[in-house]
């Protein structure tokens, strides 16, 4: 059976966090018109009124920082669906602010959603992915999560995080036939900078130049990125469909070109150390 593969026909089980606004509802939409079937998420299940009377969908409530809610999502949906084979950790917050002039309980608040949240997300889904023997694990990552920015500082530690934590689950999984993907987009129209993040009140005039010219010109083009939403979703899906499926999808423009100029960069700052870092070892008898 071929990873992810239902096998029954039917089309795959997609499970999808965050699903009120942005990524993860037009996700959600796109799977089901394509013949999948669709576990769709919120908070507030009441935004996901549109998905109600699918018979390919089941709308639940879910807060990833609330475990009992994530284990109760997934009983629910193995009861309906009989399996998962598509895990998408999409829910995440953003927040807006120089280090030093971030509030520690709203920095907290992200790194249980856009972490820890995921984290228990893929624990719930995998004892079922792991007794199938195929699936897909799936995090949204963010192009914040290859280079950081000012004013973003803790946001692209969640989504470094991100990337850390998947690199090491796609090394344990993978012989498992389960396949974990990370999604790094640069700006889409989701209005993430409008709705989802929120700002830190303090405002450090030695920071303005960097983290305060950075914070406006993140609400000034909400809603005007160059991102298609639309398009990003059918990437996602044709990424799973491929016989040959990406550890990391940069999407847009700014991802790639943005991505791998910083990749360049730091390879050329460990270049130019090497012979410092050679000589740190213990010479050898």
């Amino acid at each position: 059976m071929a990873n992810g593969d239902s096998g029954t026909g039917a089309g795959r089980v997609w499970f999808i966090t965050g699903c009120s606004t942005g990524f993860g509802r037009d996700l959600a939409r796109h799977v089901l018109a394509c013949g999948d079937r669709a576990v769709v998420t919120a908070r507030r299940p009441e935004d996901l009124q549109e998905f109600a009377a699918s018979p390919q969908a089941q709308v639940l409530r879910l807060d990833v920082t609330d475990p009992a809610q994530v284990d109760a999502a997934v009983k629910a949906a193995l009861a309906r669906f009989g399996r998962i084979d598509v895990l998408v950790n999409n829910a995440g917050i953003g927040y807006f602010g120089a280090v030093e002039e971030s509030e520690d309980a709203e920095v907290r608040r992200m790194f249980e959603v856009n972490v820890f949240g995921l984290g228990r997300m893929t624990q719930a889904v995998l004892p079922a992915m792991r007794a199938q023997r195929s699936g897909f694990v799936i995090n949204i990552s963010s192009l914040a999560g290859i280079k950081p920015f000012a004013a973003l500082g803790y946001y692209c530690a969640t989504k470094f995080a991100v990337e850390g934590l998947s690199g090491a689950l796609a090394q344990e999984v993978e012989p498992l036939g389960i396949k974990v993907i990370v999604v790094e987009p640069s700006g889409f129209r989701t209005d993430w900078a409008g709705r989802s993040a929120n700002e830190s009140p303090v405002r450090i005039d030695d920071y303005a130049a960097t983290a305060g010219v950075k914070r406006e010109q993140l609400r000034a083009h909400s809603g005007k990125q160059p991102g298609d939403p639309l398009r990003a979703v059918r990437a996602i899906v044709d990424a799973v469909r491929s016989p040959n499926p990406p550890r990391h999808l940069p999407l847009g423009n700014a991802a790639y070109d943005v991505g791998t100029a910083r990749l360049q960069a730091l390879l050329d700052e460990f270049r130019a150390g090497e012979a410092v870092a050679r000589a740190a070892d213990s010479p050898q008898n």
